[in-house]
């Protein structure tokens, strides 16, 4: 029903609330009603429907968000190793474009801005990865002074979705980490 890997507690919660709602239960990944004999087999199947018209609406209301629950994942990190970060800070690139990377980083030695690149689909990572690249591209004279900053890109390697050019694009401009590897991650924060 929800394709992704992981679901987030707020899609958990709506999952068990379309269930509650129709009277069928979420095991394994799948909605199930029992039909006990006297039971109208059409009205249990009905339910059964109606559930699953629900929780597919939640995958397509909740697909664009994956984003979200990755990043959520990696503030939870920073907090858990005490990183002092900001989220969602707006900086203004040479072009006069405002992005927003997913955190600004305050560590010992430096500071990094580091997006989250995250997507379910293999036909959608090329264009992450660009529009990161586009960024670190326009932010690039904060790279520079005493309080140069470092670019990150963190990919999320949960789902095999990035290849070898998206990793190397991504490298032109930044660090490249993998959110697999959240201690390599942690490591290339504190280097200087």
């Amino acid at each position: 029903m929800i394709a992704a890997l992981r679901r987030s507690p707020k899609q958990t919660a709506f999952i068990q609330d379309a269930c509650l709602t129709h009277g069928v239960e979420f095991y394994k990944g799948m909605l199930q009603s029992r039909c006990r004999q006297g039971v109208d087999l059409a009205a249990v199947v009905c339910r059964v429907a109606q559930a699953a018209l629900r929780v597919s609406d939640l995958w397509f209301t909740f697909r664009t968000r994956a984003i979200e629950s990755v990043a959520d994942e990696v503030a939870e990190f920073l907090a858990e190793r005490e990183f002092s970060f900001v989220r969602g800070e707006k900086l203004i690139g040479r072009s006069g474009r405002v992005w927003t990377p997913d955190f600004h980083v305050r560590a010992t030695r430096r500071s990094s801005l580091v997006y989250v690149l995250s997507t379910g689909s293999r036909s959608a990572a090329r264009s992450v990865v660009n529009q990161v690249h586009t960024a670190f591209f326009d932010l690039n004279h904060l790279v520079v002074g005493p309080e140069a900053l470092r670019f990150m890109s963190l990919f999320d390697d949960t789902v095999d979705v990035w290849s070898d050019e998206d990793y190397r694009l991504a490298e032109q401009l930044s660090t490249v980490a993998r959110w697999s590897r959240p201690d390599e991650f942690a490591d290339l924060l504190q280097a200087a």
